[in-house]
């Protein structure tokens, strides 16, 4: 008999009571709103008065530049939850919901995998307790007052050609990128030109995340840009007076979501911003509860340490105050194989023959990613320790090119078999993972808030991705200059670029140096609290593949779900 699949272990699993869940983390039963049986909603309530209890320790879990299959970030943030209690330690996890578009594409769930995984996996890869739904409706909400807006005469002068705010659906469809509305006869609204991104890429789930209170919330939602007049001045979401609408519908997904691991590890799930666009880091306010309520919090950064990580450090930890006392560093063979540049890995399809077998030299030809993202951790001041997410394929002479490298740098290396052995397969990580917090803390931010706009970009560039020159189409300049008048200037920046090199270059493996890199657009998300620019094309909705998971997810004739992966 193989391998059971996720989905099986998941429905085997043993849940504990969910009033042992919240016990575990010192809420008190009038802060916990029950969703059924195994999901509840964390009233906001619980962080004042948990603000007297010691603080955790905070780790973040990312990773080496990803293959398109994924490293398994998720999978080992939960192993590392869950050997928690094996060192005789509390944890906690904090993460992202998964969005259904991938869901039901080419990915499949987000809930980890293996014997390493966020129960019930159903629940938590479809609609939970709906946050994603709030997020579609506020931000379509807005999206249909300033339709309304334009329909009735257009006082506030937006021009059409720079109007910003689209559409969103937690659904993969490419058709509906780029969309004419408005069609038909008078009383049909405006015809122009929008489309749909994935909800995930919405800014109002940006600004779920990033949130530090309802007020908080309630006042990015109404600093949203929904475009800029014919003299570049920003018109926002309370100039058209939809800001307290919007806060009424995210009311009550500000509220964190409790569940619990395969071992019964508290686990909470919040926002799910996308990964490219925006800052791709579960929300603040789930931070701010579990920082409290354990010794060791444990969160996930999405992507590599040049995109998730970094974002981390310098938008989330900006926002809400909170300090890193140390990072995993996700590594698997195959990734760094793939990095040598001499082996191409395709989501859906088997993997080459011949990066199975034995090669410690593509390992450590395609190690410079991993030095490149060990550095990208140290610059913040924060001690790096290198998970070894092991395959059955690997060989040990692999694993030890990788233990040596890192060794050789300074970061503490744990090889891991949590995905078959659970959190027992961790144990070495979470004690590595100790050790590392218990030095010293340097935390510090890449650059300050009063650098310019492009000083920002730049020290992004050259120091995180290895960029030798940052160069601007004009259309990037004059946003730039655009958005600075209108006072964003002192705003982080989120570089939107490829998550499959470290530089903006698809293409490019290892770590590359000196290649230039060019902003070919800019945008802001002022409620959310950054600016992004754009490097290379950048997809904000999905579309299905040829044979999508789908396809393969059913239900049987008594209800039980089958096919999710």
């Amino acid at each position: 008999m193989g391998f059971p699949t996720d989905l099986e272990i998941a429905q085997a699993a043993q849940l504990a009571p969910l009033g042992d869940i919240a016990a575990q983390l010192g809420l008190h039963e009038n802060e916990v709103e029950p969703y059924g049986r195994h999901v509840a909603k964390v009233e906001l309530s619980a962080i004042s008065r948990l603000d007297a209890e010691p603080g955790a320790k905070y780790v973040v879990v990312t990773a080496i530049t990803p293959t398109p299959l994924g490293e398994g970030k998720t999978t080992t943030a939960v192993g590392l939850g869950q050997a928690m209690k094996h060192v005789g330690k509390r944890g906690v996890l904090s993460l992202r919901q998964p969005s259904m578009g991938p869901t039901f594409g080419i990915k499949g769930g987000a809930a980890g995998g293996g014997y390493s995984q966020v129960v019930p996996m159903e629940l938590l890869n479809l609609h939970l307790t709906g946050d994603f739904h709030a997020v579609t409706a506020a931000h379509n909400m807005l999206a249909a007052m300033l339709d309304n807006h334009l329909h009735q005469g257009n006082k506030l002068g937006l021009s059409l050609k720079n109007i910003t705010w689209r559409r969103v659906l937690d659904v993969n469809d490419r058709s509906l990128r780029n969309i004419v509305i408005g069609m038909g006869g008078e009383d049909d609204g405006v015809v122009r030109q929008t489309g749909f991104d994935i909800t995930a890429a919405s800014e109002v789930m940006a600004i779920l995340a990033l949130s530090t209170s309802l007020e908080d919330m309630r006042a990015r939602l109404g600093r949203i840009v929904v475009g800029y007049t014919e003299d570049d001045r920003a018109v926002t979401a309370d100039d058209l007076e939809a800001g307290g609408a919007m806060a009424v519908i995210m009311r009550d997904a500000l509220k964190p979501n409790l569940m619990q691991t395969l071992e019964n590890t508290p686990v909470l799930i919040h926002a799910g911003p996308f990964g490219n666009i925006a800052h791709g880091n579960s929300s603040i306010i789930a931070d701010l509860i579990g920082i409290r309520a354990a010794d060791y919090l444990i969160t996930e950064a999405g992507f590599g340490a040049d995109m998730g990580a970094e974002r981390f450090f310098n938008i989330k930890c900006r926002a809400s105050g909170l300090r890193p006392d140390a990072a995993v560093l996700v590594a698997t063979v195959r990734a760094l194989k793939a990095h040598s540049g001499r082996y191409r890995i395709v989501a859906g399809k088997p993997l080459p023959p011949e990066l199975l077998e034995e090669n410690p030299d593509d390992v450590r030809e395609g190690a410079a990613n991993l030095i490149q993202q060990i550095e990208n951790v140290k610059v913040h001041g924060v001690s790096p320790v290198v998970a070894i997410n092991a395959f059955p394929t690997d060989h040990e002479s692999e694993h030890r090119v990788i233990a040596e490298i890192a060794a050789s740098l300074g970061a503490r290396v744990a090889v891991c078999t949590h995905f078959s052995d659970g959190g027992r397969g961790a144990v070495d990580l979470a004690r590595a993972v100790v050790e590392a917090c218990e030095e010293p803390s340097d935390f510090r931010f890449l650059y300050s808030d009063d650098a310019s706009l492009r000083s920002k970009i730049e020290t992004v560039g050259t120091t995180i991705y290895g960029a030798g020159k940052v160069e601007y189409s004009a259309e990037a300049s004059r946003q730039i200059e655009v958005y600075e008048a209108n006072g964003f200037g002192s705003l982080p920046v989120c570089i939107a670029k490829t998550h499959l090199s470290i530089s903006t270059d698809p293409k490019l493996r290892g770590a590359p140096k000196g290649h230039t890199m060019t902003v070919r657009e800019v945008r802001a998300s002022v409620g959310a609290g950054f600016v992004y620019p754009i490097c290379g094309d950048m997809r904000t909705m999905p579309g299905l593949g040829a044979s999508p998971a789908a396809n393969r997810i059913d239900l049987t004739d008594d209800g039980r779900i089958v096919g999710l992966s």
